[in-house]
């Protein structure tokens, strides 16, 4: 893996890539990386998972994150389907932004990395079952046979 580093004044761009391993053929992890791999777009994903949120609450979600950063990232994620603008104000124009339905998959995956990284750091919280209280797992679900679906019982996917 290397990392892709502009040489001129636009510096690093935060982005990991891969040299392709079978020319024409894009593998699913960099097809995810390719719309949501840098630093801060997850991060807002993050803040938009339970509602809706103006652009001055995601500031506030995402600690640190510039303006100008944020606006650049709401609008790929705009550009990729995965958020909603959807105008508030008309002067000055002001918009509140959400989730579409491919978002909200992409938030189920968060989840399940959230839970990774509960699960290897000793600081991070482990999300809760609210009613009793144990840490909650993901697992795999098959629609068709409503069910749970264990690691074995899957054909190999390629992913990289």
């Amino acid at each position: 893996m290397r990392v892709a580093i502009d040489s001129g004044w636009g510096g690093y761009d935060g982005r990991v890539t891969r040299p392709q391993t079978r020319p024409g053929v894009v593998s699913p992890l960099d097809e995810a990386l390719a719309r949501v791999g840098d630093r801060w777009t997850l991060l807002v994903v993050a803040a938009l998972m339970e509602e809706p949120r103006r652009f001055g609450d995601l500031q506030a979600d995402v600690p640190g994150i510039a303006p100008n950063i944020l606006t650049q990232r709401l609008r790929q994620l705009e550009r990729h389907a995965l958020v909603v603008a959807r105008p508030y104000c008309r002067r000055p124009p002001r918009f509140v932004y959400e989730l579409t339905g491919g978002g909200r998959e992409l938030a189920g995956a968060l989840r399940m990395l959230a839970e990774w990284g509960a699960r290897n750091s000793e600081q991070a919280e482990h999300p809760q079952h609210a009613a009793c209280g144990t840490p909650v797992e993901a697992r795999w679900w098959c629609p068709t046979c409503e069910q749970t679906v264990d690691t074995e019982e899957t054909e190999e996917e390629q992913y990289v």
